[in-house]
């Protein structure tokens, strides 16, 4: 892969290199500094670095979705803003700020600006847009610090809705997509930069602004905006002039960027805004949730045992699986002795608060813990690089004392049966005692034991139907009986809307944002084929300077950050909600990304220095939004750039890696031939990997997808990796009857995968057939025989209809020849 060999950044270490060398984005020609040794990072130190304290959650902060709205590069752009505001404010209201007006005269000076984007000259509409975006963006040269302009940033959104500034600017949106001459002009230079893009970009950061202003909630909202909120909300996932959703637009703009005819469209804003509006018109997290709870209601079944949600939450990371104590143990076990300086045995609690050592740290900071992109390690048995040659010393008699935390009694989830595992379970036993069995039977209980009765009361009362259980059910009930059972009725929700209008073009719509997540990759090559998705951050001229390439480097490297978190965010969520509505509507979206090869390319994002990956300092604090605007800009030294800033962590990094991992356990659950890829493509030496961080949720994740392949790894692999099984068995929900720790599951017989797909393909194609390809007369309609009862039918007819009937008659009666031999074919 392209990925970092340097340590990662410790935190606390105030200079330690960034690393911004992952992908293909660092210009800076200087190399990077020779690792200094940090007390926290050297292996004499104290090894455990603490928990990420990382809140996960539908977007960042309020302030950091805004500013990675705007690159780098664009920072002199906020001043371009500002002066064509002031110069057209000026004229318009002597001697005054905006601040100072009342909102009948801010209302006025809108409108007088709305009057302005219907002027033909190209060049004084975009000075017009530029003036609505310096409003939008918080009249920042009257304020004093960011919180005002965040403040003035929300209300002049609210204002610009309510008069009807976003459907202004979806047309003009439109009009800059269909223009032709912008295209050709793109496609022959040889380069593309901002300059190409300048119209469009301004109108994305209008929008988007808007989008994400009017979104986020807060406690002080007056009711006006709360209705504006909703009212924005339905205009957007209920199209009413326009037959097609907004979000379908911008669907469009990033199949046409992938395929070529648009190169110079600012793909990362045309991302986040799609992100923002399927968040804003489908609901995030905690609204998904409570509609999953509602519809559990609608259809009569039991509440879910618990909110995902809040158990994640109140998870604590669990340490690294310690592979070096354990080789040790196994070399002292074949001399037939044990250290007593090295604990034998590992205590189930043990992955929590072992805090001797931290095995990677020794090892990150000499060795190249990149692997070639085959994994060449091998699956059973495999020991990384590292693993292999780390030697631990003797850990020394006195420490500090181990700090020992409270457990929660018992384990997070409550465990699930479904009805196929009780109808297995019966089939087996019934096989055994009795010889013969039931079919789908799971009340007849004679001539079994009594502890076998005992087993099936308790899976019984750990049963758990899914809502996909229950649609899928009457999926098949309307596919059985389609004329007893008439139509079916679908609710109209925003989600359904969407999918029906993206339906017909939905393969390419994956396998474009497939395309663009390989493009930003950091651990993907440089190739001549690849598109270029660095059209809206390079500057006209390019850097000349040792400070402004590194200063582009960081850029670059954070634009592709950015892109990456915006298609893992829009994804996950689609993924979601597809499933709530409709399961078939889940399965059509995921078996079109894992024929898009979803799968190695996730497995390919991992497979890097992932600790690098999310603890990379690729932003520059002084130049984001809204800092920059209201503050003076220090002069950048290497040094500064060098530093970044003092997060632990890259927030964006961390919340794309969990929504990657989510989307990979979307995409392969309880699906065995999709489990076999991850198994071919070697992913468990991967996620082990990924493990280091620590971090509860991604954990949990990296640990459910090692969870449904142990079966096929071997037994070799198991006993080497004995730490991430009870890590698997303390952090992941239960299922009863699953036997996957051990391989005797007859799933795990891998001879029925191809056919697996292709009934899933064909229960696909028939539900969208069934529910979107009705044609106008349906061959089951009844046919009317009589002719009078045909010709006394009412027609609905046009109102001016009267006025051209005659003029319809002679040309649609009198002057068509009667050709009567037609009639013969009809027989």
């Amino acid at each position: 892969g392209a990925g970092v060999c340097s340590p990662p950044p410790c935190p606390g270490h105030p200079k330690t290199w960034r690393g911004d060398g992952e992908g293909a984005g660092s210009a800076s020609p200087m190399g990077p500094p020779a690792p200094t040794t940090h007390p926290r990072c050297s292996p004499q130190g104290s090894l455990d670095c603490p928990n990420l304290e990382f809140g996960y959650g539908d977007a960042d902060g309020h302030g950091a979705e805004l500013s990675e709205l705007y690159s780098y590069t664009e920072e002199p752009e906020f001043g371009t803003n500002r002066r064509c505001f002031e110069e057209d404010f000026h004229t318009q209201v002597r001697g005054r700020r905006w601040l100072e007006l009342d909102r009948a005269q801010q209302k006025a000076y809108v409108m007088h600006l709305l009057d302005g984007l219907e002027v033909v000259n190209r060049d004084k509409r975009l000075k017009v847009a530029r003036a609505i975006l310096y409003l939008a963006q918080g009249v920042f040269g009257d304020c004093d610090n960011e919180g005002d302009v965040l403040h003035w940033s929300r209300h002049n959104s609210f204002l610009l809705y309510q008069l009807g500034t976003f459907t202004a600017f979806l047309e003009l949106l439109n009009m800059e997509i269909d223009n032709s001459q912008a295209c050709s002009s793109a496609l022959r230079k040889p380069a593309i930069s901002l300059a190409d893009s300048t119209e469009l970009r301004v109108l994305l950061s209008v929008m988007y602004l808007m989008v994400e202003n009017i979104r986020v909630e807060q406690e002080s909202d007056p009711p006006e905006w709360k209705t504006c909120r909703e009212t924005f909300r339905m205009e957007l996932g209920f199209p009413v002039r326009t037959e097609e959703p907004f979000a379908l637009l911008l669907f469009t703009m990033v199949t046409k960027f992938c395929s070529g005819h648009a190169p110079h469209f600012p793909m990362k804003k045309v991302l986040l805004l799609l992100w923002k509006v399927l968040l804003f018109t489908l609901g995030g997290f905690e609204a998904l949730q409570a509609m999953k709870v509602r519809k559990r209601e609608e259809l009569g079944l039991p509440p879910l045992p618990e909110d995902s949600i809040q158990v994640m939450r109140s998870m604590r990371a669990a340490s690294p699986p310690t592979y070096c104590i354990e080789l040790v143990e196994q070399q002292q076990q074949k001399r037939g002795h044990r250290s007593r300086r090295v604990r034998p045995l590992m205590k189930q609690d043990s992955l929590d608060i072992y805090n001797e050592r931290d095995p990677f740290k020794n090892d990150e900071a000499g060795i190249d813990e990149e692997e070639s992109d085959d994994v060449d390690s091998g699956i059973e048995g495999e020991l990384d690089l590292m693993e292999r040659d780390a030697i631990i010393p003797a850990v020394p008699a006195q420490r500090a004392p181990i700090e020992r935390v409270s457990f929660p009694k018992g384990l997070p989830w409550a465990p699930k049966v479904r009805q196929k595992d009780i109808e297995h379970f019966l089939e087996a036993s019934r096989n055994k005692f009795i010889g013969f069995t039931l079919g789908q039977d799971t009340e007849t209980l004679i001539g079994l034991p009594r502890p076998i009765h005992e087993s099936v009361k308790t899976l019984k009362q750990h049963k758990y139907i899914s809502i996909s259980d229950v649609q899928i059910k009457n999926e098949e009930e309307l596919e059985k009986c389609p004329m007893s059972l008439g139509e079916e009725e679908v609710q109209e929700t925003p989600c359904e809307i969407l999918y029906r209008a993206m339906l017909y073009n939905l393969p390419q719509y994956m396998i474009a944002l497939l395309k663009i997540l390989l493009a930003a990759a950091p651990t993907s090559k440089a190739k001549t084929d690849s598109i270029n998705i660095l059209a809206d951050v390079l500057p006209e001229e390019m850097p000349i300077t040792v400070l402004q390439s590194m200063k582009l480097g960081i850029d670059v490297n954070r634009h592709k950050e950015i892109i990456v978190k915006s298609i893992s965010a829009l994804l996950l969520l689609l993924l979601k909600h597809l499933k709530l509505n409709h399961i078939y509507q889940f399965e059509y979206v995921s078996q079109h990304l894992v024929f898009a090869n979803c799968i190695p390319l996730i497995l390919k994002f991992f497979n890097q220095n992932i600790m690098s990956y999310i603890t990379a300092k690729n932003s520059i604090s002084v130049l984001d939004y809204p800092h920059c605007t209201v503050h003076d800009l220090p002069e950048l030294t290497a040094e500064s750039l060098e530093a970044g800033d003092n997060n632990q962590f890259c927030w964006r990094n961390l919340f794309s890696c969990i929504n990657l991992l989510r989307i990979l356990n979307k995409l392969t659950k309880w699906k065995h031939s999709r489990t076999m890829m991850l198994v071919v493509f070697k992913s468990a030496p991967i996620l082990k990997r990924a493990l280091k961080v620590k971090q509860a949720m991604m954990q949990l994740y990296v640990l459910k997808l090692l969870k449904i392949q142990t079966k096929y790894l071997g037994r070799q692999w198991r006993k080497s990796n004995m730490k991430t099984m009870s890590a698997i068995y303390q952090k992941v929900r239960h299922r009863m009857n699953d036997d996957w720790a051990y391989g005797n599951d007859i799933d795990a017989r891998p001879w029925d995968f191809q056919s697996e797909e292709c009934t899933l393909r064909a229960n696909i194609e028939a539900f969208n057939s069934r529910r979107y390809d009705k044609p106008q007369d349906s061959e089951f309609a009844p046919v009317d025989n009589c002719l009078q009862s045909v010709l006394g039918q009412r027609l609905e007819l046009p109102e001016d209809f009267h006025c051209s009937y005659e003029l319809w008659l002679e040309r649609e009666v009198f002057s068509q020849p009667i050709r009567w031999e037609e009639l013969l074919h009809y027989q």
